[in-house]
């Protein structure tokens, strides 16, 4: 399952954010998944959620969002929906096609919360409260 390493990247690039922005935790985090990026949605989710104890990811809300795949058809010059990388071009029924978008995997949002002023960058933070 490559799901686990990915989410493993993920919660880098959010320890990163959080280290770097002088954060407690993140709240919210957006991820996008192309559906031809050959990544399992709910198996990604599942391994955040796994590896997200203890962690600046531990109480943050994530959502996940699968991005369509679409091609350029290199017969009929057209953009076309695909469902995968082995579809033929709707249009004109053409092999041909360049993906040009759902191969990413990336955050695209992310909000951290900031330490209370009050309190020393050393000093343990509050939970949240429930929303």
């Amino acid at each position: 399952m490559h799901e686990l390493s990915l989410a493993g990247g993920i919660l880098r690039i959010a320890e990163d954010a959080v280290a770097r922005e002088g954060a407690v935790r993140v709240r919210r985090l957006v991820v996008e998944a192309g559906a031809l990026s050959a990544v399992d949605v709910r198996a990604l989710r599942f391994a955040l959620e796994s590896i997200a104890s203890g962690t600046c990811l531990e109480q943050a809300a994530v959502e996940l969002r699968e991005v369509p795949g679409q091609a350029w058809c290199l017969g009929c010059s057209r953009t076309v929906p695909i469902r995968s990388r082995l579809d033929d071009c709707p249009a004109c029924g053409s092999a041909r096609l360049q993906p040009i978008s759902g191969t990413e995997l990336r955050v695209v949002e992310m909000y951290v919360e900031d330490l209370p002023s009050s309190e020393p960058a050393g000093a343990p933070a509050a939970p949240l409260a429930e929303e």
